[in-house]
Formats: C-alpha cells, structure tokens, sequence
C-alpha cells in the first residue's frame, strides 16, 4: 500500500509561483509513475501532468505546456509540479497519484493540496 501526501499549496497573485511536492511511501517509489491531476468547484477532476518511473517520459494537459513542469527524485521518494505564471483558472485542489502500471491508470491518490491564484 503506497501512502501518498502532497504539500506546497497556497494562495497566490496571478503570475506567481508555487511548487508542489508530493511524498510517497510504503513502496517502491520507482516502480511507479507519477501524476498530477486537480479539482476546481463544481468541476469534475482533470489530468495535469504525468513522469514516467525514470523521468524521461513526461505528459502535460494542453492548459499547462510550457508553464508547469513536473518532475521526480527517486532517491527522496518525491514528485514535484512547479507551477508558473499562475493563472485564476489553475485555482484547485491538487492532487498527486501513483501508477503501478503505466502513466495512464492510477492506483493510489493522495488527499490533495488547495491552490489558490488570485486576479
């Protein structure tokens, strides 16, 4: 059973930065690839981005190209998603998710990280 828990959100300007993190346990990390996916209110949760077990494969939802990059440290048992030039429609509750398989079905979630970008 892999415990997964992210960290990182906040309130933050339009334009801004945050970096989620998200710690996993109970597995072995590398065995696994990783997401990100969100919830906005009244919206039903969306994919974001996903990293393969190595790193080498990564896969962004078309809203975030170019702005947000996710990335892993296998050795700290960690996924990151940097968020940049935030936006009031990236506004949700994050959430990271491990994968036995591949990059797209999930097995474990965590319980998710608010986010919140102001105008």
């Amino acid at each position: 059973q892999v415990q997964l828990v992210e960290s990182g959100g906040g309130l933050v300007q339009a334009g801004g930065s945050l970096r989620l993190s998200c710690a996993a346990s109970g597995g072995t990390f590398s065995n696994y690839a990783m997401g990100w996916f969100r919830q906005a209110p009244g919206k039903e949760r969306e994919f974001v981005a996903a990293i393969n077990w190595s790193g080498v494969r990564r896969d962004y939802v078309d809203s975030v190209k170019g702005r947000f990059t996710i990335s892993r440290d296998n050795a700290k048992n960690t996924v990151y998603l940097q968020m940049n030039s935030l936006k009031p429609e990236d506004t949700a509750i994050y959430y990271c998710a491990a994968g036995r398989l591949s990059m797209a079905s999930y097995d474990y979630w965590g319980q998710g990280t608010q986010v919140t970008v102001s105008s």
